[in-house]
């Protein structure tokens, strides 16, 4: 960072890199990296982004979004990272991980090399471990901060998929593949100048796997000017809602477990309850489960609007890690969100006040007795809801705080509302 001839601090120079390009904002990774950027610019600094754009996430215009113009400049590179079977049984035979080894690309290092060369950054933000690899790169061609945002402690995710994956094959397949993506991992820590994790969890799971260095938790924040509540919902008859990417492990296996085991008991019991669902790239195998009961919608134009129209949104997560963007875009926007344990890691909500918890059939079916007793009195719960993300996950607070991390202090013209 620059000082000029008065000792005065000028602006703090960012440059964000991405393992896929964070357009459209709808996956929770684009949501955090996107909120997360333009509270840093608005308070001050100066933020370009540089991407990979890969096949599943591919952007495709000529023209840049208008929701990315707070960059100073947005670059992105080619990068295949599809999954290729014989790519996989080679991997068997390396002791590199899999998960990482997709997203090593020359194409995007070359380019990262040609924008050190051309700009002088005081911190390089990696948002996920993926961007790991680049690290020597980075120290080579710039004198900046590494700092590496970790959304999710990322083998946690990948052990709780395989512990919850019944195919035995697949399941031992899973396995090992996890635990060369944690040997990574732990390899990567202390390559880092600081570390910035989602939660206080994760931070502690970091510190756990061997992590000395220093952190600053940098929970996922929001802009509650972007989340107008609509509580007509709650006088009409109870339908509940999911939205989120469906080629995220944790959230397919979630829904389609939840939509086989629970939602059969739930139907039993109120009849009368309809289950809508969308998301991004959702699978055959999901379209096949839906019925009379249950709408599969794929991925919808407006997800707020979306959330907006059924008072109830369940979030049925048994693995992953981090934090989960979804809940707190429903709570801000007043719905009752029932989730699981997991699924509330490093949210500061509590049962019955903020919304419910359910890691069972048993207890899924007693928050929707809940609901039912309630009737409209549930929009009191949504309400609580908006009031907690409101004060706890401002995204400027939150970003007021990443920059304090980095040894920039906010301008005093930068206020904060």
């Amino acid at each position: 960072m620059d000082i000029d001839q008065t000792g005065k601090r000028l602006c703090m120079r960012i440059l964000q890199l991405c393992k896929k390009f964070p357009y459209p904002i709808k996956d929770g990774e684009s949501l955090a990296i996107n909120y997360l950027s333009k509270a840093y610019i608005e308070l001050g600094a100066e933020v370009t982004l540089f991407s990979m754009n890969t096949a599943r996430h591919r952007f495709e215009s000529d023209e840049m979004p208008q929701e990315l113009n707070h960059y100073k400049s947005v670059h992105f590179a080619e990068v295949d990272n599809s999954f290729h079977w014989w790519e996989a049984i080679l991997n068997l035979m390396s002791n590199d991980s899999y998960h990482i080894s997709r997203f090593v690309s020359e194409n995007y290092e070359k380019m990262l090399i040609k924008i050190l060369q051309s700009n002088k950054f005081d911190v390089v933000q990696l948002e996920t471990l993926y961007l790991a690899p680049y690290i020597p790169t980075i120290r080579k061609y710039s004198k900046a901060k590494v700092v590496m945002r970790a959304h999710n402690v990322e083998s946690e995710i990948w052990e709780r998929v395989a512990n919850n994956t019944k195919d035995v094959i697949k399941k031992w397949y899973l396995s090992y593949l996890t635990k060369k993506l944690q040997r990574f991992e732990i390899e990567q820590l202390n390559n880092y100048d600081l570390l910035l994790p989602i939660t206080e969890r994760d931070g502690q799971q970091f510190r756990k796997l061997g992590y000395i260095g220093k952190i600053s938790v940098i929970p996922i924040g929001l802009d509650n000017r972007d989340y107008l509540a609509d509580d007509s919902c709650f006088k009409h008859p109870l339908s509940v809602s999911f939205i989120g990417s469906l080629d995220w492990a944790p959230n397919l296996d979630g829904i389609t477990h939840f939509i086989k085991e629970y939602w059969p008991k739930i139907t039993q019991k109120y009849p009368q309850t309809r289950l809508y669902v969308a998301g991004r790239n959702t699978p055959k195998s999901l379209n096949k489960l839906g019925s009379n009961q249950i709408e599969i919608l794929g991925e919808v134009a407006d997800a707020k609007h979306f959330i907006n129209k059924h008072p109830v949104m369940i979030v049925p997560i048994h693995s992953g890690s981090g934090m989960r963007a979804k809940i707190l875009e429903g709570m801000a926007l007043g719905r009752v969100i029932i989730t699981t344990s997991i699924g509330l890691e490093g949210i500061a909500a509590k049962h019955k006040e903020h919304l419910l918890i359910a890691d069972t059939v048993e207890e899924f079916l007693e928050c929707m007795e809940y609901c039912y007793q309630l009737g409209e009195q549930l929009v009191h719960i949504g309400n609580r809801a908006q009031v907690l993300v409101a004060r706890n996950y401002d995204n400027l607070e939150i970003a007021k705080k990443a920059l304090l991390s980095f040894g920039y202090q906010t301008p005093a013209k930068a206020t904060i509302s």
